[in-house]
């Protein structure tokens, strides 16, 4: 995850390497028009309030850094469309105090140890409380570790770490080894690591910050909004439209990020000064030679094309797809993209085999169902949940199982097994012929066991 800043048709004055820069009387450029900033609102240092007395909103282990009044509010995603459009040409200043202004305490930075410092910068330019948290995979650059310390100390913060499971980890380890992801791919790795303490980080927010740019990865990239409702995660109520995602530099370039880095004097990774662009683990980040696209550093024995860990999974787009965005169609009305909830642990069904399960009055185990279209955004954004789930499960007595109900196979879906929309989630119990459908929007996996759970 590397983070970054504006584009050369934004930054002017003293965002730049070459210009002066005025301690007394910072700047930030507006569509253009570079206007003083009210001087009261920026403090030398990010004030510490938790050392004056006032008490954090205790969230699920996430960034805590400084605490801002609390906001609550439901995204819904035509708002945020409009508001992605309204910022579009608006600094990253300006987006941060907004993101910052609009959800208060609940709302923090992701830090990554790279670019993303320049989030850090903006958010004391604005003066107003902000919070950061990172994740701690357990195999990060030293160098990486030391630009916490350095960081901690100049913002005077305390960044709030989260880790992966322990026995998650251990597993992966044992049965694999240290270096699996050489050999067959780094996304379950990258999964146990990354995603899954990012997922439970994210429950105890309502919006989270990001340094994505366009220019990082063109592959996966290119058409990241400003602001959105999170395609692949679920915040602190659950549910759809529960997390909204700020991308305060989508339209900036990489080398206005660092004209911004040099001139506001912020401490940096020391592995930048060694060919270092994008920074991930240490195994699956090496230097990039001159000319070589910034993600080419990272895992760089796998398909260029789609170079992201899964804590931006919502931005990767199949070939197939058309510049309208819709999915190219096969003469059976499903979409040509790839297909999801592809795991050992679950079951893929075929149409003999759903019926099966329909008649049977008797099965030896209960099953759990899902009933879904690899195209469709809420089916992408429960898989982490759903995979996570039927490993939980693998030796309860209970069937992880998928059914794919578009195409040719959409009029019996909705005949047979109660489909109104993707995805539905049925259960199938042991000793009744019809099976019980998940009534809720929340598919964290909490949720969903618990549903399993008061049924078998």
């Amino acid at each position: 995850m590397v983070l970054a800043f504006s584009s050369s048709a934004v930054i002017h004055g003293s965002l730049s390497s070459s210009s002066s820069y005025e301690p007394h009387q910072p700047k930030v450029s507006q569509m253009g028009i570079t206007q003083p900033m009210d001087r009261s609102r920026i403090p030398l240092k990010t004030v510490n309030y938790t050392q004056r007395g006032l008490a954090m909103k205790p969230l699920v282990p996430l960034a805590a850094t400084i605490v801002a009044p609390e906001v609550k509010e439901k995204a819904e995603a035509d708002d945020y469309d409009k508001l992605a459009k309204e910022l579009a040409n608006a600094s990253p200043l300006k987006i941060m105090d907004k993101a910052l202004e609009k959800f208060g305490s609940e709302i923090a930075i992701a830090f990554s140890g790279a670019e993303d410092v320049a989030l850090l910068e903006y958010a004391r330019l604005t003066g107003r409380p902000f919070r950061v948290f990172s994740l701690d995979t357990g195999r990060l650059n030293p160098e990486t570790y030391q630009l916490f310390d350095a960081v901690e100390k100049h913002y005077g913060i305390r960044i709030e770490y989260t880790f992966p499971d322990a026995v998650e980890v251990q597993a992966l380890v044992r049965n694999k080894g240290l270096y699996s992801f050489y050999e067959d791919g780094h996304q379950e790795c990258c999964r146990i690591r990354k995603v899954r303490p990012l997922r439970r980080a994210l429950k105890g927010l309502r919006a989270w910050i990001t340094g994505q740019r366009k220019d990082q990865s063109p592959g996966t990239r290119s058409e990241i909004p400003i602001v959105q409702v999170d395609p692949s995660f679920e915040g602190l109520d659950g549910g759809v439209g529960s997390l909204v995602k700020w991308n305060p530099v989508a339209n900036v370039d990489g080398n206005d990020i660092w004209n911004f880095l040099r001139a506001m004097n912020v401490p940096v990774n020391s592995l930048h000064s060694q060919g270092y662009v994008s920074i991930g683990c240490e195994p699956c980040t090496r230097a990039v030679l001159p000319g070589q696209h910034e993600r080419e550093g990272r895992w760089w024995w796998e398909d260029s094309k789609a170079k992201e860990c899964g804590l931006h999974k919502g931005n990767i787009k199949d070939e197939s797809m058309n510049g309208n965005g819709n999915g190219t169609v096969h003469a059976n009305g499903s979409a040509a993209v790839a297909d999801i909830f592809d795991t050992n642990d679950i079951v893929s069904l075929s149409r003999p085999g759903i019926e099966n399960l329909l008649k049977l009055e008797n099965r030896r185990e209960p099953w759990l169902v899902v009933l879904y279209a690899p195209w469709c955004r809420f089916c992408q954004a429960m898989e982490g949940s759903y995979v996570e789930l039927a490993e939980k499960l693998a030796s309860s007595g209970v069937k992880v199982a998928k059914f794919r109900g578009d195409g040719e196979q959409k009029a019996f879906a909705q005949k047979e097994l109660q489909i109104g929309s993707f995805p539905t989630i049925l259960f199938f119990p042991r000793h009744s012929s019809q099976p019980i459908k998940y009534p809720s929007e929340k598919r964290d996996v909490d949720s969903l066991l618990a549903f399993v759970n008061a049924l078998r």
